[in-house]
């Protein structure tokens, strides 16, 4: 459509156009071309995401009607950036804002983050997770948003029992609180946020030191509680029993990694909770075919059940999960070592399967995977890592029945070949492909997927040493969607590595880890060919005193995280 028909149509019409351009490179490309579609999005746009510091204020004087502002990928932004971002008289942008994003910001101070809580009347959620510095002090800023309903604080290390007590007072209007791996926090603690915060639905109190049975009583008074994850906790039958008698109506529960989770744990847990939707049992390895069979009894709504590493589940209680929990959409039984065919055929009753894990279940094969191609129709992600006797047939079966597939991951499976690459390439939808070692696949076969799988935008190639320069030239000219690539322990050039590195202009991560053929030259130039534009980038540790050193200063003052391995 050229600037002269959008110059026709009225702003809701072009406000429709910018609603069906569903990427950010479609968006951008149209801005671009069209200035009054620029102008309509710098007002009809609500949530922004900054990758570099440096653009911050041009891009919040541009969008003033933003509600989302997301800050996690600026490492730098500390209590000087907030004030020049503040110092503006009446600045707009915080007038509308309703949810703040700062994971990560570890440079931001308790003083920046009291001044960014109260200069936005109407901040709704605060995501200050993995900022590790914050403590107390933090706390008590965030506690001056009144109107909050979610804040996450995990991994906010120095947090304790006071500063959850400023929280708890401060937003008795708290819908959702994380608090996971704050291992300051007790029982003290979470026992007044019960009896301040009544309108909590959702609660993460994961892997903190200390969460005995009498806690979970209070737990009643929450009235509207319907998520609950205490990972990494110690438990008990008495403590399940508990959770099954308070919280009848919770529909989320967290157990993974839980330390005393037994049948009759389960049992007594299931028969209260009926209402289970999403339960996980990660690493819960005491727990058998009786446990799991009745919860498939219990809980037929049952939407999400994670079992990893529960190494006794066997045919027998997937059986119960296909008769009767129709509703499954994922379903997770990584190293689950006695999953088979069998236990495949009866799973494939539960057709609305979008996502399914089976890495390391290595008794599996074509057969059984053939059963859930044909009939999980709207799988999205499937995980097959490992699984050894999955080979061409297998991956046949797949392009002929899961068409909406996007994350698949293959990785080790060494029967597949450049045949099985082939039967990929006719999946249009798939974004992100690990395949990790695959043997016996060459640079046809990933030609095959360059070609036609124009989404591909995370992929894993390490260890796939029979992929030379032809495949990675093909990578380098038509899958100009990657955002992500692994190219460690790979047989590439200096030559085809820097023409990948300059033409891939969405690149955002790159590993780069022993590439036998490259030399420092190569890696050198190819660093140079992306500079400026990705993000992340690891190499091997050899390479740090090799590289010239204006090359990483540059990177570094660009905000691009080198890693060393």
């Amino acid at each position: 459509m050229s600037e002269s028909l959008l110059c026709l149509l009225t702003e809701d019409l072009l406000v429709r156009v910018l609603h069906h351009l569903h990427s950010d490179a479609d968006r951008k490309s149209w801005r671009l071309v069209c200035k009054h579609l620029n102008r309509v999005e710098s007002i009809t746009r609500t949530t922004i995401r900054i990758l570099r510091i440096e653009f911050l204020l041009a891009l919040l004087h541009k969008f003033r009607n933003i509600q989302e502002l997301d800050l996690s990928l600026c490492p730098r932004i500390d209590d000087g950036a907030v004030k020049v971002m503040l110092s503006q008289e009446s600045p707009g942008w915080t007038r509308g804002l309703k949810r703040l994003v700062l994971s990560r910001a570890t440079g931001l101070g308790h003083s920046g983050l009291e001044q960014l809580v109260r200069a936005c009347p109407l901040l709704e959620a605060v995501d200050v997770s993995h900022c590790w510095g914050f403590g107390d002090r933090e706390a008590a800023a965030i506690s001056c948003g009144t109107r909050l309903r979610e804040v996450n604080m995990d991994k906010c290390l120095g947090v304790t029992d006071i500063g959850l007590a400023r929280i708890a007072v401060g937003c008795s209007r708290l819908e959702r609180l994380s608090l996971k791996w704050c291992f300051e926090i007790s029982d003290l603690g979470v026992d007044l946020l019960c009896k301040k915060c009544f309108y909590l639905k959702v609660l993460d109190v994961s892997y903190l030191k200390e969460l005995s049975g009498p806690l979970v009583h209070c737990l009643k008074n929450l009235e509207q509680l319907s998520a609950i994850r205490i990972d990494g906790v110690r438990v008990s039958d008495f403590f399940l029993q508990t959770i099954g008698k308070n919280c009848k109506f919770i529909v989320e529960l967290g157990l993974s990694k839980c330390i005393g989770v037994t049948n009759m744990g389960i049992l007594h847990l299931v028969s209260g909770c009926g209402s289970l939707k999403i339960l996980d049992l990660t690493c819960c390895r005491s727990i058998t075919d009786a446990a799991i069979s009745t919860i498939a009894d219990s809980c037929p709504d049952l939407v999400c059940l994670r079992l990893e590493s529960c190494d006794m589940v066997t045919e027998n209680c997937i059986y119960h999960l296909g008769s009767n929990c129709l509703l499954l959409e994922e379903l997770d039984l990584t190293d689950c070592s006695g999953i088979n065919d069998i236990a495949l055929k009866y799973l494939s009753g539960c057709s609305e399967l979008v996502r399914l894990k089976l890495g390391l279940c290595t008794n599996i094969s074509d057969i059984g995977l053939s059963q859930i191609a044909y009939n999980c129709r709207k799988m999205a992600e499937l995980d097959l890592y490992r699984c050894v006797y999955i080979g061409d047939d297998g991956l046949a079966a797949l392009a002929s029945g899961c068409k909406k597939l996007m994350k698949l991951n293959v990785s080790y499976c060494n029967r597949i070949t450049d045949k099985g690459m082939e039967y990929l390439s006719h999946l249009g939808e798939l974004s992100e492909l690990e395949m990790r070692g695959l043997s016996n696949v060459t640079s046809i076969g990933i030609k095959a997927v360059a070609l036609s799988c124009k989404r591909l935008a995370d992929l894993d190639l390490k260890h796939c040493e029979k992929i030379d320069d032809s495949g990675f030239w093909a990578l380098a000219f038509y899958s100009q969607n990657l955002r992500q690539i692994n190219l460690s322990n790979c047989n590439v050039s200096d030559v085809v590595l820097c023409l990948m590195m300059g033409n891939l202009k969405r690149l955002q991560d790159a590993k780069l880890v022993h590439l036998f053929k490259v030399t420092v030259k190569g890696v050198e130039h190819a660093l140079r060919a992306c500079c400026g534009r990705i993000k992340k980038v690891k190499l091997h540790s050899s390479l740090r005193f090799l590289i010239a050193p204006e090359i990483l200063d540059t990177f570094q003052a660009r905000g691009c995280k080198v890693r060393w391995d």
